[in-house]
């Protein structure tokens, strides 16, 4: 159960009633292992990036040993070069199921571990946590492209894929204005970091040619929104000017265009994004449409087909409930994920001399 006082948060109307919010994270809790990992749900593999998002939201729950548990299991299992692994079957760490390691999987520990902390204000986690957050963003930065952009994995055999995708380097520059904040918390200053990420955000307002073309997909849409790169005016012209192309009022946000499926994990991270850009009244309305997709057991459905009225794939998926707990939250104004999305008071980086 969610702890007391944390239900009022976590209500919202149209959306999320206090007792299903209570159902949702009952769920979340159960498909924990007892190590701490959160696989994409039981007998499914784990990947860090949902992992550390299912965590955030058991925080906003008031949930934070569990949450802890989570961020300990990635203490436990982090490579001896800072990075995990993409897949682990189950979560089990001694079986991972993709060598490779992903930038933005590795460098999102620092989202939930800042968010953890502005969570708990638990000064001794943090002491943990910090060789944690600091030898994945030193890992991350090996991947960092001369363009600003980061390639978007490091194959097994140890080469670098092809290319950049902007949905993943716009969660890594979420990713590295949340360890700046954490750096600067401990005084402990990191220019790398710093100049890392004002190149990245420089890349992400101004270089699209420095990304892989993948603009059939919603995130690579909205993510530099929802990654705080973009905010304001500019932001909003983003949004508005593919909405009706990846938008389906009253079903939620397609995945891919112009594929008839919408997904929840896409809608409430939109929702999130509306909301960072001063747009909550919209936000609400793509959460509010999702209502299509929640099992009675309190988790999401993945998707839906809607040309075949048909939930696909068949499966309730940890990180889709996280996301949707994580919007609501935000529109509910806790502090730690208003922080992390928000990121109003996250440092920027360095601005690069730019022609």
């Amino acid at each position: 159960m969610t702890s007391p006082g944390r239900t009022e948060l976590l209500t919202l109307g149209g959306v999320l009633t206090a007792r299903e919010a209570e159902v949702t994270v009952t769920a979340l809790l159960a498909l924990q292992r007892p190590d701490g990992a959160i696989p994409w749900f039981r007998g499914h593999h784990l990947d860090p990036w949902d992992h550390v998002e299912a965590a955030m939201a058991l925080d906003v729950a008031g949930e934070h040993r569990a949450a802890e548990a989570a961020y300990e299991w990635l203490a436990t299992h982090q490579l001896p070069d800072g990075s995990w692994y993409s897949a682990y079957a189950d979560g089990d760490a001694a079986r991972p199921t993709d060598l490779g390691r992903e930038s933005n999987f590795c460098a999102y520990v620092a989202v939930g571990v800042w968010h953890h902390y502005l969570s708990t204000r638990d000064e001794a986690f943090l002491d943990r946590m910090w060789p944690v957050v600091s030898r994945a963003l030193d890992y991350v930065l090996e991947l960092q492209l001369p363009g600003g952009q980061f390639a978007w994995r490091r194959d097994a055999d140890g080469g670098l894929a092809d290319g950049a995708l902007l949905t993943g380097s716009s969660s890594v520059y979420q990713a590295l204005r949340c360890a700046l904040a954490l750096a600067e918390h401990r005084r402990q200053p990191q220019p790398d970091w710093e100049l890392a990420t004002g190149l990245l955000g420089h890349a992400i307002r101004r270089h699209p040619e420095r990304f892989l073309d993948k603009g059939r997909y919603s995130m690579d849409w909205y993510y530099p929104v929802l990654g705080g790169a973009l905010r304001g005016p500019e932001a909003t012209a983003r949004l508005d000017g593919r909405w009706d192309e990846f938008v389906v009022p009253g079903l939620g946000v397609r995945c891919v265009s112009p594929n008839p499926w919408v997904t929840g994990g896409e809608s409430a991270e939109l929702a999130l994004a509306l909301w960072a850009n001063g747009d909550p009244g919209r936000a609400r309305s793509v959460l509010a449409w999702m209502r299509h997709l929640r099992h009675p057991g309190g988790l999401y459905w993945t998707g839906y087909v809607f040309a075949d009225e048909a939930v696909w794939p068949e499966e309730l998926t940890s990180w889709t409930a996280g996301s949707v707990l994580l919007a609501v939250a935000a529109l509910g104004g806790d502090e730690a994920t208003v922080a992390v999305f928000g990121g109003e008071r996250l440092p920027q980086g360095l601005d690069p001399d730019c022609c």
